[in-house]
């Protein structure tokens, strides 16, 4: 395969995508050949997606082995749901995070290991969902089905905007995006230095144990992150349309990946919300 360099590159932001798609649009490998295409990404994509459904399996076979271990610690999760958890149990999740975190760091900065280390996230992640749905979610365990149906909603909804150009990837969509997106790093910001502050702990608490503002949040974390599937549709785009080699189909589809399980996390914790309040109510 040949490859050569190109002096000019579009114009980027730090927040024209999610981590790892961003340093696909600083790369400067071009292909004449053998050369990145939508459905080598479509595959790989759905390559990641099927490592993912494979973790969900393994966290219910390890949940079935320890079963029978003595109850550790008891967690209270939105006034509704009850996590109980052994020290085995613990120490599998612990290990599960922190091995995906890793794979993650090492898949944005060397991309030829994602392959492996993509592969490792998704089952990671894979682990996490159905450690949420199955083993917080006990009794409730729709709410992982439906917070797979509207991520496909929002997908597929995200989608169709982006190919009719009704959003447009812009200088005025990223203006947006970064402004939803400092907006709620600024005020998380200040709420954890609210809650510092003996004067204003009993305010921040307060503010934070709302149901309709926590819902809120939810709701823009949300949008925040379908937003983000603009930015990873136009970088795919970049991708395919300036020949890049063949190779970053496994980037591309990485990074998309990871977009897709973040609004699914984020779907499934508003639901979680929704679901406690009624039955506080």
């Amino acid at each position: 395969m040949s490859t050569l360099a190109r002096e000019t590159k579009p114009a980027s932001t730090f927040i024209q995508s999610n981590p790892i798609l961003r340093r696909l649009g600083k790369v400067t490998e071009r292909s004449e050949t053998n050369t990145a295409t939508y459905a080598g990404i479509a595959a790989k994509t759905t390559y990641f997606l099927l490592i993912t459904l494979a973790g969900m399996v393994v966290q219910l076979l390890v949940k079935n082995m320890l079963a029978a271990e003595p109850v550790w610690q008891t967690f209270k999760i939105y006034e509704k749901f009850t996590l109980t958890l052994s020290m085995k149990e613990a120490i599998v999740l612990g290990a599960v995070v922190a091995v995906g975190f890793i794979c993650e760091m090492i898949g944005i900065f060397a991309k030829a290991t994602i392959p492996v280390t993509g592969t490792i996230y998704s089952a990671s992640q894979g682990y996490v969902i159905s450690f949420l749905v199955f083993k917080v979610l006990v009794g409730y365990e729709y709410l992982g089905l439906e917070a797979l149906l509207l991520t496909v909603a929002v997908v597929l909804a995200m989608s169709w905007l982006y190919t009719s150009g009704i959003i447009k990837a812009d200088k005025k969509f990223f203006t947006v995006l970064l402004a939803l997106l400092l907006g709620s790093v600024g005020l998380g910001v200040l709420g954890f230095l609210g809650s510092l502050i003996p004067f204003t702990r009993p305010y921040v608490m307060a503010m934070m144990q709302n149901s309709v503002i926590s819902i809120i949040m939810d709701v823009v974390g949300l949008v925040i992150a379908a937003l983000f599937l603009i930015s990873d549709f136009a970088m795919i785009d970049h991708c395919v349309k300036d020949g890049y080699p063949k190779e970053y189909e496994w980037f591309a589809a990485f990074g998309l990946v990871f977009t897709v399980i973040w609004i699914y996390l984020k779907i499934l914790d508003l639901l979680m919300r929704f679901a406690g309040n009624k039955n506080k109510d």
